[in-house]
């Protein structure tokens, strides 16, 4: 029987991300392989989707439970203790973020407004590459929110 589950962009954001990112290693480790020639451009291009594919990755970690965390002591406080927790530390990735996106604004609008600066490698505007951290922080906030309904669900489920 097929699932009916709905296709998640992150998901595809992600694995696209990571396939742009390998086939632009695989074009300039076959060009320096026949032609003696390495594409300088691609350090660069691989560099930024890396960032963009970490901060999409980030949320998705965020949303399974995936980031680090001090289990053992969280364990030995009471549940209604734990539930407080449980919010206390999405408000906390939740307003580390707010601050990312703040500071990446800024950067952008200075370099919108003030510096004008290029990439080194193909002369593209950084401001262009500043944009996706705030964009893809999208699906931060939202693993944020999604882990935290879950993380609360299980333990209401534990105290039943």
């Amino acid at each position: 029987m097929r699932s009916t589950k709905p296709i998640r962009v992150d998901y595809w954001i992600a694995a696209v991300l990571l396939m742009s990112m390998a086939l632009i290693a695989f074009v300039n480790v076959l060009s320096r392989y026949f032609i003696n020639f390495s594409i300088g451009a691609t350090e660069e291009i691989t560099i930024n989707l890396f960032v963009w594919m970490t901060v999409v990755g980030t949320g998705i970690a965020f949303e399974r439970g995936a980031q680090l965390g001090m289990v053992t002591f969280f364990n030995l406080f009471p549940l209604k203790l734990r539930k407080k927790l449980v919010v206390f530390s999405a408000l906390l990735g939740a307003g580390l973020f707010i601050l990312v996106c703040g500071y990446m604004i800024q950067a952008i609008y200075d370099e919108l407004t003030l510096f004008h600066a290029t990439s080194a490698a193909l002369g593209i505007p950084v401001w262009l590459y500043y944009a996706g951290v705030p964009f893809f922080s999208i699906f931060v906030f939202r693993g944020i929110y999604r882990g935290t309904l879950t993380r609360l669900a299980s333990l209401d489920g534990e105290a039943r």
